[in-house]
């Protein structure tokens, strides 16, 4: 239990530099943004626009990323409802966010998961547009650790969570074409 409080007190004061460092240097309006675009719009329109530009031969990727989907978001729930661990703004005294979190629970970060699920399926299926889907899987957990509802711990188990079902996902599927 020791280990844990020590990994929590690390994870505040790392998330408490990060806030009052990117708030001196005025990031919070671009991290609004950046969190607002991983609120799931882009899991819906990057796959139906690729979808609508290769045809049929995204139609394996559109089916994954569905499945994929339902799963993280069935998965990243229960984690979040079960752990129940404290949003900044509970946990740390006298603390703002500057945004309102659409929930009560912090761990992990559902934009975070669904960010980098996104990413890793589609660097999978479109190696050309990984690299900015990265960067932006990124720049959303980022975002949310700067707009003061997320811990950087939630941020790195939302990027583990959201990739490993979507290789997984992706593993399944071609495992169950083959056969």
């Amino acid at each position: 239990m020791q280990i844990l409080n020590r990994l929590n007190e690390v994870d505040e004061r790392m998330f408490l530099w990060c806030v009052d460092y990117c708030n001196a240097k005025g990031l919070i309006l671009l991290a609004r943004g950046i969190s607002k675009s991983g609120d799931g719009y882009l899991q819906i329109i990057l796959p139906l626009a690729l979808w609508l530009y290769f045809g049929s031969s995204a139609s394996h990727y559109v089916a994954i990323i569905v499945i994929a989907l339902v799963i993280e978001r069935c998965l990243y729930w229960v984690l979040k409802n079960s752990l129940k661990r404290k949003r900044p703004p509970a946990a740390i005294p006298a603390f703002e966010a500057f945004i309102t979190a659409s929930d009560e629970f912090s761990f992990p970060s559902g934009h975070t998961s669904a960010a980098f699920l996104l990413a890793v399926l589609t660097a999978l299926s479109f190696p050309a547009i990984a690299t900015p889907l990265f960067i932006w899987a990124a720049a959303v957990g980022i975002s949310r650790v700067i707009l003061g509802v997320h811990f950087p711990a939630d941020i790195v188990a939302g990027a583990c969570l959201g990739s490993l079902i979507a290789y997984y996902s992706q593993q399944t599927f071609l495992a169950s074409t083959l056969l």
